[in-house]
């Protein structure tokens, strides 16, 4: 299944370089999980704190079947709040998709057994 994807500056200049590295994460997560519908990733500076320096956010918002899941890293790189988003994304798409087979495997042997049952009282 082919994904939207979409990449969202606030507060910041465009990069090619880093839209080259989101777009080869969001196909990286397409193999986790073929159930992805909609990928949107915002890139942002919140605000330059004067103690703690200029700071970075990175948010991944993926839009599976269930529920959402959606990711925030900051970091004073925005290079590292990506790489770190994305492999929280990672893992937890991951657990989602294992998530959702289990359920699968649970109602298909539910089912099996109806069936049995129903041979047995025949």
């Amino acid at each position: 299944m082919t994904m939207a994807n979409q990449v969202t500056y606030r507060d910041m200049e465009p990069s090619q370089a880093l839209n080259a590295i989101i777009d080869k994460r969001m196909h990286k997560l397409e193999r986790y999980s073929n159930a992805i519908h909609h990928t949107r990733v915002v890139l942002e500076s919140p605000h330059n704190h004067k103690h703690k320096g200029k700071s970075f956010r990175a948010t991944v918002e993926i839009e599976v079947k269930g529920s959402p899941i959606t990711i925030s890293q900051d970091n004073p790189s925005i290079h590292i709040a990506v790489r770190d988003a994305f492999n929280i994304a990672e893992r937890k798409l991951k657990s989602h998709a294992d998530q959702m087979h289990s359920r699968r495997t649970v109602r298909k042997q539910d089912a099996n057994i109806g069936d049995d049952l129903d041979a047995i009282a025949s």
